[in-house]
């Protein structure tokens, strides 16, 4: 047997991480300023983390739902504390695209409907209704096209306003920065307004955090910039670490019954304590901060150089986008394997920086150094 090609794959074998750092199995020391598509939130191989995995693998790695599990309360606990959240009720499960399948799953059930609004350059995963709502056709199967979605550009009020006034919607899904779309930040006052014309119109908003949240943006939320609370908050990548494992964080105007949602694995014993253990660092070492702090740097940095050929330089936190009139490709080919920078892309024309959270000032300046060299 063979593997599905699925990927386009760099040459490259990593063997170990340490912090904000990835090694090769030949012992190159690569600067990762991607974290794995954002899910390095901690580090790699933290010592924190590492003995919590630890000791409840040598007790206890999975029993299923269907007895008591008290590190699951912890979680809850700890975690809407955490965010700000407590009120709201908490579902785990594996992946971010099962958060986003459960998210649209209780906002129909809510509403009664199947409408769902997204927006334009989402992404919002590979299953059956989350790919639904990502816009990008090619990954959308016939079995998938099942039910209507409206993409509306970012910003654009008055195009979800008419869409809500129809009366068919039961959601409206947006991230709270894209991250496959380039690192686009809606503003503050569009997801006030979404929040003020969902409520009218009795349809429930989604706020997909699952790259931009756990700390990533400079708050523990991005939408928290904008002083809104959604109905529903979908949460994965930083989590655990690099576990498989996600939330979805649900409004008290949800009611639960036995068997309106399901996971056999969700929620496990070995992934509650890699969760609990990631939010002790992002509290002890003040990542969150860091995140703020070391970010804005970064963006400041990346303005004063000039690039040539680039067209905008955004972000928030540590979550970076430096958008190019043309391909990017060779800039980050010459990162990766002249200078041994991880860095990941949107598309062709745009670089994202997604590094680890507690990626410090002399590494945001290693990196700025190491630009240099491959666009000068």
């Amino acid at each position: 047997m063979h593997l599905f090609d699925v990927y386009p794959l760099f040459d490259i074998e990593v063997d170990k991480g340490k912090g904000c750092y990835v090694y090769d199995n030949k012992g190159v020391e690569y600067l990762d300023l991607y974290g794995g598509h954002a899910v390095i939130s901690i580090g790699h191989s933290h010592p924190h983390y590492l003995k919590a995995i630890n000791e409840q693998a040598s007790k206890l790695v999975f029993y299923s739902n269907s007895v008591q599990n008290p590190l699951q309360k912890k979680l809850a606990e700890r975690l809407g504390k955490a965010c700000g959240y407590e009120d709201y009720a908490l579902f785990l499960i594996n992946s971010g695209a099962e958060a986003n399948e459960n998210a649209l799953k209780l906002a129909s059930f809510h509403t009664g409907k199947k409408k769902v609004i997204a927006f334009s350059h989402s992404f919002h995963g590979r299953t059956s209704a989350a790919v639904k709502i990502t816009d990008n056709p090619a990954i959308v199967s016939p079995i998938n096209d099942t039910f209507e979605v409206t993409f509306v550009e970012l910003g654009d009020i008055e195009t979800v306003k008419s869409e809500l006034s129809k009366g068919d919607v039961c959601a409206v899904i947006i991230e709270g920065i894209t991250g496959v779309g380039g690192i686009q930040i809606p503003s503050e006052t569009f997801l006030q307004q979404l929040r003020e014309e969902t409520i009218k119109a009795e349809a429930v908003l989604i706020l997909d955090e699952i790259q931009s949240g756990y700390g990533r943006s400079g708050k523990f939320f991005a939408h928290q910039y904008a002083n809104i609370k959604p109905d529903i908050i979908t949460v994965a990548k930083g989590i655990a670490n690099g576990y498989p494992f996600a939330g979805v964080l649900i409004s008290p105007m949800f009611t639960p019954r036995y068997g309106m949602l399901g996971t056999t694995f969700g929620g496990n014993h070995l992934g509650c304590a890699a969760a609990l253990a990631v939010l002790d660092v992002i509290e002890d070492e003040n990542l969150i901060e860091n995140s703020a702090k070391v970010g804005k740097y970064l963006l400041e940095r990346l303005q004063e150089l000039n690039i040539p050929g680039v067209k905008e330089i955004r972000g928030r936190g540590l979550m970076i986008g430096i958008e190019f009139e043309d391909s990017a490709k060779e800039i980050r080919s010459k990162l990766l394997y002249q200078e041994k920078v991880f860095t990941g892309a949107a598309g062709t024309k745009v670089i994202r920086l997604l590094p680890p959270l507690c990626l410090s000032i002399d590494q945001a300046d290693s990196f700025i150094d190491r630009l240099k060299k491959v666009i000068y």
